[in-house]
């Protein structure tokens, strides 16, 4: 499995035949270069949404009529694109596991967050926030999507045991650094951790330096944009 930073909170996720975009921003995403706009969403097969913020879903109904690649998320906001926009759209809500073939599957947890997204008349509510634990090859990938420490994250933990997680920490909008460091200890068992939602402006935290030295036993990689990270 390959995991590779696009910025802020955007993954490209390549396994087997599959290669899932994880709330893909492009337009306006200050850390990803437009000539690698193409090669970042080349090939995608589906499209995950954990929340409709425009930093996680402005380019996702574009992407999905470019590439005809379906947009997985959250139920009330993939029906309102599917009616609207005329996409491909699977909904779904917390609790339900989708099964995308080869291997993979995709299942929605919880979050702590919220999720709008602007209309002519002003914001409008998309569903609720989530997360998704994503089962491939072998592994259990949790990526938590924007959200606080949760006290779900126990239960979360030792349900689907993740051995990798992407994890919002930049802090002001989620986590920060040391309560993800705080929720890794308590909640989980991770091999991996990656940071993510981080970097990206200036009032967002720029290291992860607190979370490595939190965690000696945990393997913590800060991303690279358009780096693939073997898992």
């Amino acid at each position: 499995m390959k995991l590779i930073w696009l910025g802020h909170g955007s993954f490209r996720i390549e396994t087997g035949a599959h290669v899932l975009l994880l709330d893909p921003w492009l337009t306006g995403n200050p850390v990803l270069p437009e000539d690698r706009h193409d090669a970042a969403v080349a090939g995608a097969t589906h499209i995950l949404l954990t929340h409709a913020h425009f930093d996680h879903s402005a380019d996702a109904v574009a992407l999905s009529k470019r590439l005809g690649a379906p947009v997985y998320g959250q139920y009330d906001l993939m029906t309102f694109w599917a009616e609207h926009e005329g996409i491909e759209t699977v909904g779904f809500n917390k609790g339900g596991t989708m099964d995308l073939g080869g291997g993979v599957k995709v299942s929605m947890v919880n979050a702590e967050h919220s999720s709008t997204f602007a209309t002519p008349e002003g914001p409008r509510t998309g569903g609720s926030e989530a997360g998704f634990m994503i089962q491939a090859e072998g592994k259990t990938l949790y990526c938590s999507g924007d959200t606080d420490i949760m006290a779900d994250m126990e239960w979360m933990g030792d349900y689907y045991k993740p051995d990798i997680g992407i994890l919002s920490s930049g802090g002001y909008f989620t986590m920060d650094m040391a309560k993800v460091a705080y929720a890794a200890k308590r909640y989980f068992n991770f091999k991996t951790l990656i940071p993510a939602h981080y970097r990206t402006f200036p009032i967002l935290e720029q290291s992860a330096a607190t979370l490595v030295a939190a965690l000696p036993g945990v393997d913590v990689i800060e991303p690279q944009v358009m780096q693939a990270i073997e898992v």
